[in-house]
């Protein structure tokens, strides 16, 4: 499998977007963004700016799970992470990702220049 390829598991109305099966949840936070977006694009913009923000992590393994639900959409984003790591930091910095105005509207095409 090259750089550039990912798993994306659909199931239960939930798609998942992972580097590495089994998929694992070391560390996550989750939002709901409301919008009408893809799951998968979804998923892979906010995989893009998660792995920006957490890249210092030593094995770091994204994994974004996105699922419909009403009024919008149900993300949970995290990964992997093989060593040690603090978590309550590395959580705080998803949760803020996850809650930027200019992000999510970037994500959901609501963004200047999208």
């Amino acid at each position: 499998m090259g750089r550039d390829r990912w798993h994306v598991i659909d199931e239960g109305g939930a798609l998942t977007l992972a580097r590495r099966v089994p998929v694992r949840f070391d560390l996550a936070a989750e939002a709901v963004i409301a919008g009408h977006v893809g799951r998968r694009r979804l998923a892979h913009l906010v995989r893009q700016d998660m792995w920006r923000a957490l890249r210092h992590l030593r094995g770091f393994a994204p994994v974004v799970r996105v699922a419909r639900v009403p009024g919008g959409l149900h993300v949970r984003a995290g990964g992997a992470v093989a060593g040690r790591f603090a978590r309550a930091q590395a959580e705080a910095r998803i949760a803020a990702l996850l809650a930027d105005p200019a992000r999510v509207a970037r994500w959901t095409g609501r963004g200047r220049g999208t």
